[in-house]
Order: structure tokens, then C-alpha cells, then sequence
């Protein structure tokens, strides 16, 4: 009698989600979309409101209930600003880290169920850092801390800030984790904004175009790239989440005959 010859696993697909803030609700249709098609993921990489996004889905696979809690997130979630200023920065992000702690089914980026890596920025020596163990909470909170709004945070004993600074979108990473097939979703396809009209816009804006800049090379080693249509949304616009799901949805129903074609499903 002879052994059957083994199944072949199927490639290793890591989706890369990129930063945006508030315009990271297209990740949730993103993530819906392909979780209906049943599109395996095996690894997530987060930047910026892509590791908030990502992070929680990858503590707990579910898009309905990942869905219901972006729609519970608020400005006033993610930005606390202190009565007491802080040289800084004038946020605080604990905030963040509170809706991660009650949202999140686990409390390490260790224990998530799909292997979860976020990506911070080092401020003292620019380096990009690929946080892998430690406190989720924390580590999504570095992995969004935009300089001059966000207090850096500090993690282990490096001083960490948004790592949409250095790498808005990580495929490098994907790679190195030994990934096949590299799903990434930029949000900064187009970052025309005429809604400017305080510190906190200028800086939100400065650093949208900047990883827009960054994002152009790293796009480079996607295997396919989802681009929502974003046009229009100001960084800090929490009013257009069903909009922006609804955008996530479109781009990766788009793509997805190229998605199935590559990960074997056809």
C-alpha cells in the first residue's frame, strides 16, 4: 500500500496595513471582505491605526466584532489631551491604550491568535522596530504615536514614535517573517486635504504626506496593494467610518480575483 503524497500548504499570506488614523476604518472593511471569502491570513503588520486596526483583529478573528468596535471608537478615544501639558506633546495615548485593554481578548502581542506585528519608529536612533512581545496595549499605542501630537512612548528601553515616520507600510517585514504572498492596503494613495485649520491639522497633515513619500518604495514589494478611496477624509475625521468600510469593502472585492488566484482558492 502506498503513502499518499502530503498535502501542500498553501503560501503564507501576510496582510500589511498601513497608517491613517481616523482613515483606518477601511482596514475593517478590508478585513470583512476578505474574512467572508474565507482568504486565509496568516501574519498581520501594523502601522500606526494600521497595528490598532490589526491588532485587534489578529487578538480575535472576527470582522462583526471588530466592526462594532470601530464604531465605538471616538476622537476623544485616541485623543487625550492633557490638562497638565506635556513638553512632549500634548497627548497622552493612554486613552488608546484603555479602549485596546477592553477590546482586545488578549493583553501580549505574543498571544494574539494570528501572528501580530506592529511597527514603531526608535526617536532617538530612527530606527524601524518590530515589536513582538510585550504589552499589546502598549505596543499599538507606540506603533501611533505621531510625533508632536503623542507623548513618545517609551517600550522596553527604547523611546518609541508612530512607525509611519520611517515605514507606513512594512512588506520588508512580511518578508523576513517568511511570508509568500503580501496583501498591503495604503490609505495615503491621495492626501489632498483643504481642511487645515489649527497645530494639530498641520502636523496630522505634514505626516500623512510624509508617509505617502515613504509608502511609494515599500509598495514596491506588495504582492497586491488595496488602495480605499480615502479622497476627501481629514486624518482626525471620525464622522466618515461607514463610508470608509464601505470603501475597504470595494477595494478588496476588487482585487479579489487576483487575491484567490494567488493564494490558491480558484
Amino acid at each position: 500500500m502506498t503513502t499518499p503524497p502530503p498535502r501542500k500548504a498553501g503560501p503564507k499570506v501576510a496582510l500589511v496595513l498601513g497608517g491613517g488614523s481616523a482613515k483606518g476604518f477601511a482596514h475593517v472593511g478590508v478585513l470583512r471582505a476578505l474574512e467572508k471569502e474565507k482568504i486565509p491570513i496568516h501574519m498581520i503588520i501594523g502601522t500606526s491605526v494600521g497595528s490598532l486596526i490589526g491588532g485587534l483583529y489578529a487578538a480575535n478573528p472576527d470582522s462583526f466584532q471588530l466592526e462594532w468596535a470601530a464604531f465605538k471608537i471616538n476622537r476623544g478615544d485616541i485623543l487625550d489631551y492633557s490638562v497638565v501639558s506635556s513638553k512632549m506633546g500634548p497627548v497622552q495615548g493612554l486613552k488608546l491604550e484603555a479602549f485596546v485593554e477592553q477590546n482586545a481578548k488578549v493583553k501580549t502581542v505574543e498571544a494574539t491568535k494570528i501572528p501580530f506585528y506592529p511597527v514603531a519608529t526608535d526617536l532617538n536612533t530612527g530606527e524601524t522596530v518590530t515589536l513582538e512581545k510585550g504589552s499589546l496595549a502598549r505596543a499599538i499605542h507606540a506603533s501611533s504615536a505621531i510625533p508632536g501630537i503623542f507623548v513618545p512612548v517609551r517600550f522596553g528601553n527604547r523611546t518609541l514614535v508612530d512607525g509611519g515616520v520611517t515605514n507606513n507600510i512594512a512588506c520588508e517585514v512580511a518578508r523576513a517573517k517568511g511570508a509568500d504572498v503580501i496583501i498591503a492596503v495604503n490609505l495615503q494613495k491621495d492626501v489632498r486635504d483643504t481642511d487645515i485649520n489649527s497645530v494639530l491639522d498641520v502636523i496630522a497633515q505634514s505626516i500623512a504626506i510624509m508617509m505617502h513619500v515613504n509608502s511609494q518604495t515599500k509598495l514596491a514589494h506588495a504582492d497586491i496593494v488595496l488602495e480605499p478611496d480615502t479622497r476627501g477624509i481629514s486624518m482626525f475625521d471620525f464622522t466618515q467610518k461607514k463610508a470608509l468600510m464601505e470603501e475597504g469593502i470595494k477595494a478588496a472585492e476588487r482585487a479579489m480575483p487576483k487575491i484567490k488566484a494567488l493564494v490558491g482558492k480558484q
